[in-house]
């Protein structure tokens, strides 16, 4: 039967896409030319790491930025791999106000995780998309540097200095830094850094004008059992309040302590 429409092609399918691509670029120009050569620095984590579509969105979306002329920095995740390797060892996870409790066992399986499996996934993805990506992790050239954050939480790190010189070097030709957040102890032991921590202080290090946070959930809620009261904007000092009211879920309380650390530093 005729239905006054051809049947469907996969010409027209990618002209369709190529279609929505260049609408999307125009209503992006603004962006483009307001952080054109401006870095942006992205915290890559959650459903985004694990499910395929929304990988192969972001490493697109990383290699249009790039390819605009922005600089993306990206600052990885990954405790759903951590936890699944350690489970294959036997390791029991544990968790201390959304941080991961790490012994001298853990924080091996913590660094081969980071450094040896998702870091080149995420390298390798990136690069299938057009940019030129490049891997390192905290412990490279110093990047981060760390003090025990709580005895109780054993080798998790607060940082206390960034040198983002290799992240600059590397921008300077034309790679796409991506980093693993592990850290430099001043004990000289290696650290196991939150990622979020870690984006925080290395934006705020980089001078970024950017700093954005991929994660599995919609956003902040005011209370977390209403979904009318998702926040869109909000101050640093109202940041405070909730921190201190214990409203916070766990996994967001990371979140927003390294918001308020990245904002107070410029």
């Amino acid at each position: 039967m005729a239905t006054g429409h051809s049947s469907p092609s996969s010409a027209k399918s990618r002209i369709a896409s190529t279609m929505g691509k260049a609408r999307i670029f125009s209503e992006a120009m603004p962006f483009i030319k307001r952080f054109r050569d401006r870095t942006v620095v992205i915290k890559y984590g959650g459903s985004a790491m694990v499910d395929e579509a929304l990988r192969n969105t972001f490493a697109d979306d990383v290699a249009m930025l790039h390819y605009v002329g922005i600089k993306p920095v990206i600052v990885h995740g990954g405790g759903p791999h951590i936890s699944r390797a350690m489970g294959q060892r036997g390791i029991e996870p544990e968790w201390l106000d959304g941080l991961r409790v790490t012994d001298a066992e853990t924080i091996r399986v913590v660094q081969a995780t980071l450094a040896g499996e998702i870091n080149p996934d995420i390298v390798r993805l990136v690069n299938a998309h057009g940019s030129l990506a490049t891997g390192i992790s905290g412990l490279d050239g110093n990047l981060f540097v760390a003090r025990p954050r709580d005895e109780r939480l054993g080798f998790v790190g607060e940082v206390t200095k960034v040198d983002p010189h290799i992240i600059e070097s590397l921008q300077d030709r034309g790679y796409v830094p991506v980093v693993a957040p592990l850290a430099r102890g001043e004990d000289g032991q290696a650290y196991n850094l939150n990622a979020d921590t870690a984006a925080a202080a290395l934006a705020s290090a980089l001078g970024a004008a950017k700093l954005v946070y991929l994660t599995d959930v919609e956003g902040l809620y005011r209370d977390l059992g209403d979904e009318d009261s998702l926040i869109s904007r909000i101050a640093v000092s109202e940041m405070r309040e909730l921190i201190d009211s214990g409203s916070v879920s766990d996994g967001m309380l990371p979140k927003l302590e390294s918001c308020v650390r990245a904002i107070e530093s410029g």
